[in-house]
């Protein structure tokens, strides 16, 4: 996974695909990272940790701000060049894609138990889940 911290932006994953969102012009490659996860019986820790991004592109988009950071900055130019209202669908899609990123038929999940930080990075997935429903 190279992940160098339990946040969402904090593995070469996620920096790979918020530099992909810099090139989009609509909420397509959001949309799309998001119904992936949806789609797997198994989420792979790839798609989890682009889910994961984009779905702090969707709470950016609602003007609920986690954290920024060196490895947040794509998505939160991107942001602010861009004025999108994220769809009610498109939040509802998110709220179950992170049950399912959190759950037991996740790579991420079955990764970070194996580590001191699944508290820490479960608190992320809480935090992420109140910024999109706020």
């Amino acid at each position: 996974m190279g992940a160098w911290g339990y946040g969402n932006f904090d593995n070469d994953t996620a920096a790979d695909w918020a530099f992909s969102l810099e090139e989009s012009t609509d909420l397509s490659l959001i949309t799309e990272a998001i119904n992936a996860a949806l789609e797997e019986d198994y989420i792979d820790s790839d798609i989890g940790c682009e889910a994961l991004v984009a779905i702090e592109a969707v709470a950016r988009l609602k003007g609920k701000w986690g954290e920024k950071s060196a490895y947040s900055e794509p998505v939160d130019n991107w942001i602010e060049r861009n004025n999108f209202e994220p769809s009610k669908d498109l939040i509802d899609s998110s709220n179950k894609a992170l049950k399912l990123i959190a759950g037991q038929n996740s790579e991420l999940y079955e990764l970070w138990a194996e580590t001191e930080d699944l508290t820490s990075w479960l608190e992320e997935i809480k935090n992420l889940e109140q910024r999109i429903n706020a």
